[in-house]
C-alpha cells in the first residue's frame, strides 16, 4: 500500500476521456483510477453515473433530478454507454498496467440522498428502500470490479472509493425533502456502519465538513479520504483512531480549480504538521498518508488537472523521502 503515493479524486474537465486516462496513467503511477468526466451530460455525473450500476433499479432524468423507474429508458442507457466506453478506454490505456487501480461510485447515502422513488420523496425517506438500494449497489459493484479485473488482469488491487459528500448531512437530518420545504430524519448511525460493511474495505471520500470519523472506524473502512483544509482540531482525536486502527488516509491538498500552485514542501506541510499532531512516527507517515487534489478536478482547466496530479505525487516523494521534514515547525 505505501506505493500509493498520490492519486486524484475521480473527476475531470471536458470531454476527451482517453487524454484523461493518459494523464491519470501518467501523473499517479502508483495509484491510478477511472477518471470521470461530468462535462459529458447526462449520464457521466455522479448519480447517474453510479446508478447505472444499480442491479434492477432503473433510473431516468426528471426536471427534479434522477429517480427510480419501471424500466430502462434512455437516461439509463446513456450512463451505461459512457461507463462501458470509459472501461474501453481504460483497458485500451492500461492493457499492460500491472498493480493497484482506484474506482469511484457514489456511495449509498448520498445516492440515496439524491435519487427520487418512483411517486414521492427520496429514497433516503424510506429505510428499506435505502436497504434495497444498498444491496444493489454492493452487487453493481461487486460486477463492476470483476469486470475491470477481467479486462486488467494486471490489476492487483483494486481499491474502492465511495464518494460520500451527502453523509454528514443524512447523520445530522439536514438532507432537504423532494419538496425543499423539509427535512428528512437524520439517519442513525448503526445503519450506516451495516451498510458500508456491505462493500470490501471502502475508502470513503467526504469533501464536506463534519466527517463521521468515529461512524467510518465502527464500520471498519479501508480508508477516508478528506480535504485537509476542512479539518479541524476536534475531529483529530477520531482520526487518529482511525488510523491507528489502520485505515488508510488520503488527504487533499491542493485544490480542484486553478490556482498557482506554489512549492512542493508547502504543499506537504499539512500532512506534516497533522501527522506531527497526532503524535505518530515520522517513518510510518509515508506508509499511510496519500495526497490528493482537495476534491475533484472536473472545474479546472486540463492544464491544471494535470499539473496537480503531479504536485501531489512531488509533495508525496517529500514525505518519502525525508518524513521528519517539519516536524519540528510550529
Amino acid at each position: 500500500m505505501s506505493t500509493w503515493e498520490a492519486t486524484g479524486v475521480g473527476s475531470h474537465p471536458g470531454e476527451d476521456h482517453l487524454e484523461a486516462v493518459r494523464v491519470v496513467f501518467g501523473e499517479v503511477p502508483g495509484l491510478p483510477y477511472l477518471p470521470e468526466l461530468p462535462a459529458r451530460g447526462v449520464g457521466a455525473d455522479m448519480i447517474g453515473r453510479t446508478a447505472a450500476l444499480l442491479i434492477d433499479l432503473p433510473v431516468e432524468v426528471q426536471p427534479s433530478g434522477w429517480r427510480l423507474t419501471d424500466r430502462p429508458g434512455r437516461d439509463h442507457q446513456r450512463a451505461v454507454d459512457h461507463l462501458r466506453r470509459d472501461l474501453d478506454g481504460l483497458e485500451e490505456i492500461g492493457h499492460d498496467y500491472a498493480g493497484p487501480l482506484k474506482l469511484q461510485v457514489c456511495g449509498p447515502w448520498t445516492l440515496a440522498g439524491a435519487i427520487e422513488l418512483k411517486h414521492g420523496d427520496k429514497v433516503l425517506a424510506d429505510a428499506g428502500a435505502v436497504r434495497d438500494m444498498t444491496a444493489s449497489l454492493a452487487q453493481g459493484v461487486a460486477d463492476h470490479c470483476a469486470e475491470v479485473r477481467r479486462r486488467l488482469p494486471g490489476v492487483t488491487e483494486i481499491v474502492l472509493q465511495l464518494d460520500e459528500p451527502g453523509l454528514p448531512g443524512a447523520l445530522a437530518g439536514t438532507v432537504p425533502t423532494a419538496s425543499g420545504f423539509g427535512r428528512l430524519a437524520a439517519v442513525e448511525e448503526w445503519r450506516v456502519e451495516e451498510s458500508l460493511r456491505l462493500f470490501e474495505d471502502p475508502v470513503v471520500h467526504c469533501c464536506a465538513p463534519s466527517v463521521p470519523f468515529e461512524v467510518l472506524r465502527r464500520a471498519g473502512v479501508g480508508g477516508v479520504s478528506v480535504d485537509a483544509s476542512l479539518l479541524r482540531r476536534r475531529d483529530e482525536e477520531a482520526l487518529g483512531e482511525l488510523i491507528e486502527a489502520g485505515a488508510m488516509f488520503l488527504l487533499g491538498v491542493v485544490p480542484g480549480r486553478d490556482v498557482r500552485l506554489p512549492d512542493v514542501k508547502v504543499i506537504a506541510k499539512p500532512a506534516v504538521e497533522l501527522w506531527r499532531r497526532l503524535g505518530f512516527p515520522p517513518d510510518k507517515l509515508a506508509g499511510q498518508v496519500v495526497l490528493t487534489p482537495a476534491c475533484g478536478l472536473a472545474g479546472a482547466s486540463p492544464a491544471y488537472a494535470k499539473a496537480a496530479l503531479r504536485a501531489c505525487k512531488k509533495a508525496a516523494q517529500v514525505l518519502r523521502e525525508d518524513p521528519a521534514s517539519g516536524m519540528q515547525e510550529g
